[in-house]
């Protein structure tokens, strides 16, 4: 295979990916969304962010993370708390329902995750995690 059709492999199997992860999302819990899951993973890796921050790190609309946001508010998994550094400033932190039902989809994802990769052996995992993490890893643009 030639280094063009490669990459045309590559992105039409990340594409099916991303469709089979949204379809999935559904399923795994019906009121949050695959772009919610995320957005809440993010606020609980960092421990709370601001909204524009969330915009910036993934590269979204402020509009549209501004929508994600309200959604998530109304059904109680965030909340906004003042930051003590800046009385100006709202950060978006997980509440506790928003932490449980993080961990119950990541578990639900993790399990779906392991049982599609069950036959892999171990050392294509790895090669796998390696080329996700290398790939991921690129310096994001704009």
């Amino acid at each position: 295979m030639d280094t063009a059709t490669a990459v045309e492999t590559i992105q039409h199997e990340m594409t099916v990916f991303a469709r089979r992860a949204r379809a999935s999302a559904g399923r795994l819990h019906p009121e949050l969304s695959l772009v919610s899951y995320t957005l809440l993973g993010h606020l609980e890796e960092r421990d709370g962010c601001r909204a524009t921050d969330l915009a910036a790190h993934y590269a979204l609309d402020k509009s549209t993370v501004s929508r994600q946001v309200a959604g998530l508010e109304r059904a109680g998994l965030i909340e906004r708390r003042t930051d003590p550094d800046d009385h100006r400033v709202q950060v978006l932190h997980l509440t506790e329902a928003g932490r449980d039902i993080l961990g119950q989809v990541t578990v639900s994802r993790r399990a779906a995750v392991g049982e599609r990769l069950a036959e892999w052996s171990e050392e294509d995992l790895e090669r796998f995690a390696g080329y996700l993490v290398r790939y991921n890893a690129w310096p994001r643009s704009g």
